[in-house]
């Protein structure tokens, strides 16, 4: 028999059962019918079942080679064993009751042993520091999860390539993380990065350098765009607020006076600037304290703007 046809026959048989077990509305009482795998009323339109179920086992067209299983959690690039290891339990067993003394004892002992035959080579054991070191890094940028599997990936590439010889684990990590925010045009630093790294900004910058070079990464120019959206949460702006800063460093993009400065420097004057028309009146020292900038930068691109501003008038 086909799978088409086996699939309807119990498609088939189901609904039948159901039609016989409710045959009266329980609203109106009235006759029921059965169409398109929903049961409704006649008289009330009362959805009384939908969505049947089919308990039967899965049948797909597949290649003869393929594999038909469907368990398992996906393969994750934030893993090094990208995420096919087993962990071993503490106090509790599978049904959550408490274990005694001497099977714990007896699982530290497994857990001992497991944690030791996890790592067959030095490389795979640094691959798992880093790899942990990556995500430890996203997770305090609170980036979502594809872009730490993007840094994942990208450390992956950097060790397939060599780049971790002679260079710090923990820098080589670092830049991963910041390539993919260069690389997806978000708004950090890499005074945000360091700060978050274990490892000093030397260490950073050599092993971005690196990366970038050898790996070719395509990486684009910092905007001052890309800087607003984290210095409005910051100074906690409200949203016309962000929108006419957004509308003013486009301006100021298309006029070529944001070539040679600080994007985020320049984002703190947009945000300066938009603020003061729509009387939110936030001060030159606030703007300067969340962009780590100073006052005489503020005051120096707000001229610039405000000359742009004026030739469009």
């Amino acid at each position: 028999m086909a799978t088409n046809e086996i699939c309807s026959s119990h498609f088939t048989r189901e609904t039948a059962q159901t039609t016989r077990s409710t045959t009266l509305c329980p609203e109106c009482s009235g006759d029921v019918i059965t169409a398109n795998h929903e049961t409704r009323c006649r008289e009330c339109g009362l959805i009384v079942d939908e969505d049947h179920l089919d308990y039967g086992p899965e049948w797909f067209d597949s290649p003869e080679s393929s594999s038909r299983r469907r368990t398992g959690t996906p393969l994750t690039a934030g893993r090094h064993d990208r995420g096919l290891s087993t962990e071993i339990g503490w106090k509790k067993d599978g049904q959550g009751n408490a274990l005694p003394g001497r099977k714990r004892s007896q699982l530290n002992r497994l857990r001992r042993e497991h944690r030791r035959s996890q790592w067959r080579t030095k490389r795979e054991r640094n691959l798992g520091y880093s790899l942990s070191e990556v995500r430890r890094i996203v997770s305090a940028l609170e980036f979502p999860d594809s872009l730490c599997e993007q840094a994942c990936l990208l450390f992956r590439r950097a060790q397939g390539e060599d780049l971790c010889q002679g260079r710090s684990l923990e820098g080589v990590a670092a830049a991963s993380v910041y390539a993919v925010c260069r690389c997806n045009g978000l708004g950090r630093t890499l005074e945000e990065i360091s700060q978050l790294a274990t490892c000093s900004r030397s260490d950073l910058e050599c092993a971005y350098s690196a990366m970038n070079t050898e790996l070719e990464l395509p990486t684009t120019i910092p905007r001052p765009q890309n800087f607003l959206p984290q210095l409005a949460a910051t100074l906690e702006v409200p949203d016309e607020i962000r929108h006419r800063a957004h509308e003013l460093a486009t301006l100021a993009e298309d006029a070529g006076i944001t070539s040679g400065r600080r994007p985020r420097g320049f984002a703190a004057t947009c945000l300066y600037r938009a603020s003061h028309e729509f009387g939110y009146e936030l001060s030159q020292q606030e703007v300067a304290d969340s962009a780590n900038t100073s006052t005489t930068t503020i005051r120096a691109h707000r001229d610039c703007l405000r000359e742009v501003l004026e030739e469009q008038e």
